[in-house]
Parts: C-alpha cells; structure tokens; sequence
C-alpha cells in the first residue's frame, strides 16, 4: 500500500502549510529593487497591487473553478472608494483600505448570489455583464468619480504620519509590498484549510460535494465575497499610491489582464498569480517603451507560447520538470 493512502485531510493540509526554503527566497527577493532597481520602484509598487489583484482571482478560479470576465469591477469598487474616501473624508491609508475592502466585499457578496447559481459560460457571460454595469455606473456618476477624465484631487496623508509617497516609489513599495504580504499570508491560511480542501473539490465536482457535507453554492459564496474584498484592496492601493484613479480601472481590459498575469503564472498555486504579474507588468513596461501600438501583440505571442509549451502555466510546467527530475 502506498505511504499516501494513509494520510488522514489534516495531515495533508498541514503538511502543504509548511513553508519551503523556495517561498522565503521569493519574499527576501523581493526586497531586492531597493538595490538592484531602485529607479523602477514605481513599477515595482504597481506589480504588488497587480499580484495581490491576481491573488484574488486565484481563489476564486485556481481553487472553487469559478470563472469570472468581471472581477475588475471589484479592483474598481475599491479603488473609487479609497479615492473618494481620501479626498471627501479623511487621507489615512489603512483607513481607506478598511473601507475599500469592505464595500468591495459587499458588492461581492451581493453578486455572490446570482454567481453561485450558475457554472460555464452562463457564468462567464454574467460577470462580464456585472463588470460591464458597474464601468458604466462609474462613467455616468461624473460628478463623484470623474468620469472618463478620471478621479484626481486625492489628498493621501503620511503613513504612521511619517513616511511621505516621494516620487521615486520607496514609500508606495514598501507599502504595497507589506500590504501583498499580509494579505498572501491570510490566502495562505486559506487555501491550506479545511475551507480551502472543500474548495479544490467544488472545482473538481460541484454536484457531488454536498454528499459530503460541504454546501457548494454556499461556500461559493463565501469565497467569492473573500476575493472581492481582496480585489478592492489591491484598487485601493494602485489609487493610494499613484493619487489617481483611471477609469480604466474598472473596465473590462483590466479583468482581461489579470487573467493573462494567472494563466502566465499557473492557476490554483497560489504563487502563479504573483509570478504571472511580474512578467506581465515587466514585459508590458518594456514593450509599451519599444512599441508602444503593438506592445499587445507581444503580450499574446508570449501568452499562446506558454500556454502552447506549459499549458498549467510557468509554475505549472517548472512542477512537472521538478517531479520528472526526481524520478530519475
């Protein structure tokens, strides 16, 4: 009999908890731009705001298999209200996180309801439907959020009411890098949970997993809300950071792209989200400067080329040649 056929669910999951040498050599890495590149920190704070938006849509589609074309609406949500709330109320920071998460989530939770009813390409068309209300929502309420000239006149108080947002990024890294953190840690504990165990077998077979116990539409629901939440604060902290919130930021591009960053990286690992938008963000950084009209040409010559070669995305195939190496 195989060692694994008497692993009991919690030893499995505490065993996926642990963390490996490779994870903390990612986190430590990540501080090397204050060294190596410490004239693209500015890019460096909008790759952590972009990884924490994949992270949010890793969970609801890498883990419960929920396909969603309308989760840039939630990346919206909050970073319209962390915008209006720092220039209408008050400028602090985490204050205007809270808030963003919060209305983030509501709008997840209310939508979770319609979501969880439904699979496939039902699924795709209705939240492509819902992100598509709530751009055209934020372009007629011009008065509030600008419209299509965008959202400016924020006034973003000091962190602790020391560390000011310099134009060279130092502040807006640091910030967004710690915000990444806490918030990989809390999907960490997630994913590695029985809540988390229960999604990857929703992903696996919808029907099937109330036998067990385990009510999908409600867990669907659950984690859907939890991923919005994420996504208003990765909006919040592009508004934060940059003092500007576009319009763009809750259009349909926007939930394109972070789908690619996931595809790129590999779904359902957690670390496919964060390793996705540093390529993506790299490369568009560098091919908008080269060709700044046909950039996107690039950007899908490299997405069929990793999804043609590994088709789990990078994370994906490096576990394969990992596995294969170990064989041998």
């Amino acid at each position: 009999m195989s060692s694994t056929a008497s692993v009991t669910p919690q030893q499995y999951l505490e065993r996926q908890g642990r963390w490996h040498p490779l994870e903390i050599a990612f986190w430590l890495a990540t501080l090397l731009p204050y060294v190596l590149f410490p004239d693209y920190l500015s890019l460096a704070s909008q790759i952590a705001a972009a990884a924490l938006f994949a992270l949010s849509l890793d969970l609801i589609l890498g883990y419960a298999g929920v396909v969603s074309l309308g989760h840039a609406a939630f990346f919206g949500v909050g970073a319209y209200t962390a915008g209006i709330f720092s220039k209408y109320v008050w400028g602090d920071v985490f204050s205007g996180l809270v808030v963003a998460a919060a209305l983030a989530a509501l709008t997840g939770w209310a939508s979770s309801f319609i979501v969880a009813r439904f699979r496939h390409l039902t699924l795709i068309m209705i939240t492509l439907g819902l992100g598509l209300l709530l751009a055209e929502a934020a372009n007629r309420a011009h008065w509030l959020t600008g419209g299509s000239d965008g959202l400016q006149g924020m006034a973003i108080a000091p962190i602790f009411g020391v560390f000011n947002f310099d134009l060279y990024g130092k502040t807006a890294y640091a910030y967004s890098l710690a915000v990444l953190f806490v918030m990989f840690l809390a999907a960490r504990r997630l994913v590695h949970s029985p809540f988390g165990l229960a999604l990857r077998g929703i992903r696996e077979n919808f029907v099937r997993m109330p036998a067990i116990g385990a009510e999908s539409r409600a867990h669907i629901r659950t984690v859907y809300t939890i991923a919005a939440g994420m996504a208003g604060i990765a909006g919040a902290l592009i508004a934060q950071t940059t003092q500007t919130v576009a319009l763009e930021s809750i259009g349909f591009q926007r939930s394109a792209d972070v789908l690619v960053m996931l595809v790129l990286g590999g779904a359902g690992r957690l670390y496919g989200g964060l390793i996705g938008s540093i390529i993506f963000m790299i490369a568009r950084d560098q091919l908008s400067g080269m060709a700044p009209q046909y950039w996107y040409f690039w950007i899908g010559v490299l997405l069929i080329t990793v999804v043609m070669v590994l088709p789990n995305g990078i994370l994906g195939g490096l576990s394969v040649l990992w596995s294969r190496w170990r064989k041998r």
